[in-house]
């Protein structure tokens, strides 16, 4: 058995599993951890999960250590100093007329590389912006191009339902969301209902969805041939919350119809 935990290295971001390495951790404790880029600094968002070996697919990196107070101090200094970071680019994005919105500046934890992530509607050549960045920081220099939802995630907001955005407040991870979950629900499929404010599905869409399509189980579907009272009835519309179905027969005639169905 291999001891995990989950650690994410900026709030709500994606959370990433690694070897506790003997280490007693728990939620909330801020940690340095080894991942391809080099050191970063995160922060345990789970308790100690024991996976057996087998189940591991990919080497899994180490937590090095839990973070001292200097390294706390540079995590801080670094924050700072990607601010800074973040100003500079935009004025050199206006000097190049770049069709590019600058979301984020992160550095790893020991600066060995300088991250910077942007959204746009199209391919950017951003070859001279990365290299008067390279000039100015002495880094390795690496621009990133995220998609809408990222977008969201990162700038925060709030839905339709009057709260904060789902992906920055508590969601880790997207999960796949499709139009058959707005389908299932019998929610309209207006884009201005049924799209968040990064213009795609809402997450929210699948929260549900388990549950309506158990329901259904139980239920004739759309399009189903019912027999009653001699005639051939076909249902047209399922409600889940009433468990009742309304069917249409060739007269047109149409009627509200509960269990048994048939």
């Amino acid at each position: 058995m291999v001891n995990v935990v989950g650690v994410v290295f900026k709030k709500y971001g994606k959370k990433y599993y690694f070897d506790c390495h003997n280490l007693k951790l728990k939620k909330n404790i801020t940690v340095i951890v080894e991942t391809e880029r080099g050191l970063q600094f995160g922060t345990v968002v789970t308790d100690i999960i024991s996976i057996e070996k087998e189940k591991i697919h990919f080497p899994l990196k180490k937590v090095i250590r839990i973070s001292t107070k200097k390294d706390y101090t540079n995590y801080l200094n670094n924050v700072k100093d990607e601010k800074k970071a973040f100003e500079k680019c935009n004025e050199l994005i206006k000097k190049y007329n770049l069709d590019m919105r600058l979301v984020e500046v992160s550095y790893t934890f020991e600066r060995t590389q300088l991250f910077f992530t942007f959204v746009s509607s199209d391919r950017v050549d951003f070859r001279n912006l990365a290299k008067d960045l390279a000039k100015i920081y002495k880094t390795r220099i690496e621009l990133r191009q995220i998609g809408p939802r990222d977008k969201a995630k990162e700038i925060g907001g709030l839905g339709p339902c009057g709260r904060p955005l789902c992906c920055s407040t508590y969601l880790y991870t997207f999960d796949n969301i499709t139009i058959n979950m707005a389908k299932n629900q019998n929610i309209a499929l207006n884009p201005g209902k049924i799209n968040g404010a990064c213009n795609r599905l809402f997450c929210c869409l699948s929260y549900e969805d388990d549950v309506y399509s158990d329901l259904k189980k139980e239920m004739p579907s759309v399009g189903q041939i019912l027999k009653r009272e001699g005639k051939e009835w076909k249902v047209i519309s399922v409600d889940v919350f009433k468990k009742s179905c309304k069917i249409e027969n060739k007269e047109k005639e149409i009627m509200e119809i509960f269990e048994p169905w048939k």
